[in-house]
């Protein structure tokens, strides 16, 4: 089992990391635990935890502004937020169910996983409610980039690299957040019995509307839109939405509708069933496309349909490449990417997790890692074999 290191705050983990970079010894960063799986394995053999850096550092409900430590857990974050009748914006994805795994989701392993949820598709992903960051390089530098506001641009775009980058360049020590205030009310749309490219078909008539969707989904052959805002702007447009999409339409509200959500949210139909999950992106007409020409190819598989059909969840049998080839074939016609979100560590291991790079941006990817962490002790293996 590996050695777990489990810095009080942000100096004593840059010291951590500059012993670690003087050995060459690869460290595991760690938040929650709940993501751990998601990437390809890591072979190292001490842990960095980032649980001894939570907390809210800064929270400011009239500006919209939250600051907070990386190894916070989100449940705390969004009590806080709910108390002052606040939300992340982004929605982020609870992967617990998904993944089988345990413990207490952290913002530090959201951010750094890229983590964002339906109402992408109105209020923009994780990357963008990021205002700033502080993190430690692989040379044990603590970095500050952004700030607290949003017309405060200094280093953006090194506070946009850090989402995603799966804590390859850096391990995260506190992100600032702009957040927004609850909808007052809210409503989803549901038509069941309708086939996936008739679903989707209906998901976009209902997003070219004027009416604000905030979440278009298809799944288990149960078509669904959300509405949210203020209660009778909320009223008046699931009225005129029923009216344009037609018969075989109706609306649920409060308790109801949440928990649809946080069922697209977590992709609670796959969970606990046997197979490799991927994620994959295509154009939203695309999406029922992909589904039948993966079947036409021969792969057996379920599909379900977030951002209007934009984002395709699969579940494949995880035998030989877990459905790879013809997935990637399909990627290459239509353009888009793919990632394997579930599999075992082997499969994992034989198989591209992520989209292939192009050769440019494989150097620039290259560059960067080796800039940020010239030792490469940070997570290695996580995102590239």
């Amino acid at each position: 089992m590996a050695e777990i290191i489990t810095p009080g705050d942000e100096a004593q983990l840059a010291e951590a990391v500059a012993g670690a970079a003087g050995a060459g010894t690869p460290l595991e960063i760690r938040g929650g635990g709940t993501r751990v799986e998601l990437g390809r394995p890591v072979q190292a053999s001490r842990t960095l935890s980032t649980k001894g850096l939570s907390g809210i550092s800064l929270y400011e409900p009239g500006a919209l502004t939250l600051v907070v430590k990386a190894g916070t857990p989100v449940a705390e974050i969004e009590a806080a937020l709910a108390a002052e009748g606040q939300i992340l914006p982004f929605e982020p994805m609870d992967h617990r169910a998904l993944l089988g795994t345990e413990g207490a989701p952290t913002i530090g392993g959201v951010v750094a996983c890229g983590v964002s949820g339906p109402r992408r598709i109105q209020a923009g992903a994780c990357r963008d409610a990021m205002l700033g960051v502080r993190f430690v390089n692989g040379r044990g530098e603590a970095v500050k980039s952004g700030g607290r506001v949003m017309k405060n641009v200094t280093g953006y775009d090194l506070t946009k690299l850090m989402c995603g980058s799966y804590g390859t360049l850096g391990v995260l020590t506190e992100i600032a957040f702009k957040v927004l205030p609850k909808p007052e009310a809210e409503a989803t749309l549901v038509c069941s019995g309708l086939g996936p490219a008739a679903g989707v078909a209906a998901l976009n008539t209902a997003l070219a509307s004027p009416f604000g969707i905030t979440g278009a989904a298809h799944l288990d052959a149960r078509s669904l839109v959300r509405i949210e805002g203020l209660a009778g702007s909320v009223a008046y447009r699931t009225g005129q939405l029923l009216g344009l999409l037609g018969a075989g339409w109706e609306a649920v509200s409060g308790a109801e509708s949440t928990a649809l959500w946080r069922e697209v949210r977590d992709v609670a139909p796959f969970a606990g069933r046997d197979g490799a999950v991927w994620r994959v992106s295509v154009k939203p007409a695309d999406g029922p496309v992909l589904s039948e020409n993966l079947s036409t190819a021969g792969l057996d598989h379920a599909a379900l349909y977030d951002w209007g059909g934009g984002l395709v969840w699969l579940l494949t049998a995880e035998t030989g490449d877990a459905g790879a080839g013809p997935i990637r074939r399909e990627i290459a016609a239509l353009g888009g990417h793919a990632t394997l979100v579930r599999a075992s560590a082997a499969t994992r291991a034989a198989v591209e997790v992520f989209e292939f790079e192009p050769e440019t941006l494989a150097r620039i990817a290259a560059g960067l890692r080796a800039k940020f962490d010239p030792a490469g002790i940070l997570n290695p293996g996580r995102m590239r074999g």
